[in-house]
């Protein structure tokens, strides 16, 4: 990262994601009249935060955990159709720069998934840190952003008869993450 960007009461040290507590979701628009929910359901990650602030963002996704609710529809996702997730396990995703913009903040990293490395930006709400549990401190962030999946060499079409296409070019990922600061 350039420069360290403090987040009110996040303190230093390391924030690992709660994969039972966060959710990585996606929509893509389906038959060009509505849209199709999935999620990834095994994924890792964390936030480091040293005396000036967060300095680095990682995450690894498991893109063979992804499900849609219909089992028919993940195996295709999972063929070269799609992921090609047997050459493609894992999606990843590395910070460059936090801003702050608005009430929020602008994550920038690159975000590889397919093979193809691409620089995305993040519209993230911080949401806070709570004291947790009794394991320590948590943080909440709500994050989204949209990508074209051609740009990642997912180009595979399906048109429709009437024009359009059964499958969107255009995904919105939307990261709810939950954190909390390591011992």
């Amino acid at each position: 990262m350039t420069a360290a960007v403090a987040v009110p009461q996040l303190t230093a040290g390391t924030w690992a994601i709660d994969p039972t507590h966060s959710t990585i979701g996606f929509t893509v628009r389906h038959l060009m009249v509505s849209k199709v929910r999935g999620r990834f359901q095994d994924f890792s990650g964390s936030i480091t935060v040293d005396e000036s602030g967060v300095t680095a963002i990682s995450a690894d996704i498991d893109v063979a955990s992804i499900t849609t609710d219909n089992a028919q529809r993940d195996g295709h996702l999972k063929t070269a159709d799609f992921f090609e997730v047997e050459k493609f396990p894992t999606a990843t995703f590395r910070s460059t720069s936090v801003a702050p913009q608005g009430d929020g903040y602008v994550l920038t990293g690159d975000f590889t998934l397919h093979g193809v490395t691409k620089q995305v930006e993040l519209t993230v709400e911080y949401n806070g840190v709570n004291a947790g549990m009794g394991n320590g401190p948590v943080a909440g962030f709500e994050a989204t952003t949209t990508i074209n999946r051609r740009d990642f060499g997912i180009s595979i079409d399906m048109p429709l008869e009437g024009g359009g296409a059964v499958v969107g070019d255009k995904i919105t990922l939307n990261l709810d993450i939950e954190a909390g600061l390591q011992a």
